[in-house]
């Protein structure tokens, strides 16, 4: 499998919840935070999940 890196490009204030439990299951705990996760169906869903709060970088 293919490796993606993820960044939170945007704020958790103000998100719901179950998106603060995702992006915390991502690893990602500040603002600009980059992460590396191999690019599996269920992290691929969960970064669907909270795409307005982070991009995939190259």
């Amino acid at each position: 499998m293919s490796t993606i890196k993820i960044k939170q490009i945007k704020s958790r204030i103000g998100a719901p919840a179950n998106q603060k439990r995702t992006l915390d299951a991502l690893g990602l705990r500040k603002l600009n935070h980059v992460v590396e996760h191999e690019a599996t169906p269920s992290i691929l869903g969960m970064v669907d999940k909270v795409k307005h709060l982070v991009c995939v970088v190259k």
